[in-house]
């Protein structure tokens, strides 16, 4: 097997990047997520079940809304840096006006699909909180494509950290729809102006001259990008829309209360990948260097997911101890959503990189139809799982469909891309997660423990099982950890 250089300059560089992005993530979004249930807990199941509805549908059609330019934005700054001069003048202007139309489509279908008076209102008020986000993500990609990854690691978790504080300000008051909306709008409101001061810091004011043709060539150009976004979305999210919309608002709030936490695990992808896509793009003429990053990235994305897998498999159940107003009905069934949720979380982190490094190197088209089948295959599931099991059959419609694009996103990257599969690394990992698997099986029914000196012992036991299975190894991190000559 190749043995990959994890000790060359560029990616022991890459890998404080990275390391970087993770431990500010470890330190606000777990915090989040246990207000976030507060919040659920408070608010009860039928009024928060219907705002994860809003939610989502705002999220989906905020993504839309960027119509691929933030991805394509990363990719070409990236690989060629005068093409933020060029042709940034266009871009702010064309996101701003995209961003109002897609406020006015939103509020339409939210009209359409039955949302009528305060319902409308706040789903107005979401849908301008998340383009804003939208927005953000846009002008972090140019901080990304530029290879300033700490910046906007610091960047990456300010929104959280400021709707944490704000969120923890209600308490005392007491905590409602209302005001919740309302606290998320100005986190994001404010991370806005603060990365948009810095953008002009770095690089100068924006002079803002929306050139016509230049923005129906940036469109033409990122529209395979934009097809991407509105199926992940739709692949991703539409789960809970559906359920709140054919079953029940209870239902959408239960699944909701499991899809946040495989979504808080998940951030870790979708806070690292970021950075494979601007590394891939970067590296787009060099098929050795994209090599190197695919394998060193096997490794780096799947390891920390497998055993936060493992733990919810076995102590799922630990979880939702927030939620004291909640039967021990609905508490069952939202833990049997989250186990079987953590199935698919289990399988992007051995394949989502796959897509990453597609999307990367103008295999979008692919990727697309991909999903949209993905997509459609999920939306079939739906309606005929979901009126029978619920929240459940949500799960487990995710599951088949992320088993589904991951073998696609493999046989795409064999014919396509030139870059070899991994297949040891992948199978040593699999042999590591199954062996982890085992020992936590063996002190759960053997020893009955507490779950934290459990998990603790399973934990240990993993290390020894990365360096018994070969996934790390002791000669690496001596080099990984020497200091720079």
């Amino acid at each position: 097997m190749h043995s990959l250089s994890l000790t060359s300059a560029p990616i022991k560089r890459f890998f404080g990047n990275i390391s970087l992005v993770v431990l500010l993530n470890l330190l606000v979004k777990p915090g989040w997520v246990l207000v976030e249930n507060l919040v659920q807990d408070r608010l009860g199941h039928h009024v928060f079940g219907t705002f994860a509805s809003m939610l989502t549908l705002a999220s989906v059609m905020a993504a839309i809304s960027d119509l691929g330019t933030t991805q394509f934005t990363t990719k070409r700054v990236a690989a060629a840096p005068d093409f933020l001069n060029e042709h940034f003048p266009t871009l702010v202007p064309l996101k701003g006006m995209l961003s109002v139309l897609f406020l006015g489509i939103v509020v339409g279908i939210g009209w359409v699909i039955g949302y009528r008076g305060h319902s409308l209102t706040i789903l107005a008020l979401t849908v301008v909180g998340m383009l804003l986000a939208q927005y953000t993500l846009f002008l972090r990609g140019v901080l990304q494509a530029n290879q300033r990854f700490n910046t906007d690691a610091l960047l990456s978790v300010l929104e959280k950290f400021l709707l944490l504080g704000l969120v923890l300000g209600l308490i005392p008051i007491g905590i409602t729809l209302d005001n919740y909306v309302a606290a998320r709008s100005i986190a994001i409101g404010f991370t806005f102006v603060v990365l948009y001061a810095l953008i002009i810091r770095l690089y100068g004011r924006v002079k803002v001259q929306l050139r016509w043709e230049q923005a129906r060539t940036l469109l033409k150009a990122s529209l395979p990008l934009a097809l991407i976004t509105l199926v992940y979305g739709l692949n991703e999210r539409i789960d809970i829309l559906m359920l709140e919309r054919l079953v029940s608002s209870e239902e959408a709030s239960y699944y909701n209360a499991a899809y946040r936490l495989g979504d808080i695990v998940m951030m870790y992808l979708w806070t690292v990948l970021p950075l494979f896509f601007a590394k891939f793009a970067y590296a787009t003429t060099r098929p050795e260097e994209q090599r190197d990053l695919l394998w060193f990235g096997q490794r780096i994305v799947t390891v920390p997911m497998l055993l936060v897998c493992a733990f919810v498999l076995f102590r799922g159940e630990v979880l939702f101890w927030q939620f004291t107003h909640s039967t021990p009905e609905e508490i069952s069934r939202m833990v049997l959503c989250v186990k079987i949720l953590f199935g698919s979380v289990l399988v992007h982190a051995f394949f989502a990189i796959y897509s990453t490094l597609l999307t990367s190197t103008n295999h979008e088209k692919a990727v697309s139809w991909l999903v949209v089948a993905s997509t459609a295959l999920n939306v079939a599931l739906n309606l005929l799982l979901l009126p029978r099991l619920g929240a459940v059959a949500g799960a487990i419609n995710t599951l088949v469909c992320a088993v589904f694009v991951s073998i696609g996103y493999l046989w795409l990257v064999h014919r396509r891309t030139g870059v070899p599969v991994p297949w040891g690394w992948i199978s040593r990992l699999a042999v590591a997660f199954g062996l982890l698997c085992a020992v936590w099986y063996g002190l759960q029914t053997g020893l009955a423990l507490h779950w934290l000196p459990e998990s603790v012992l399973a934990s240990v036991a993993f290390v020894g099982i990365l360096f018994l299975s070969g996934v790390v190894r002791i000669a690496e991190l001596r080099k990984l950890l020497k200091v720079r000559q």
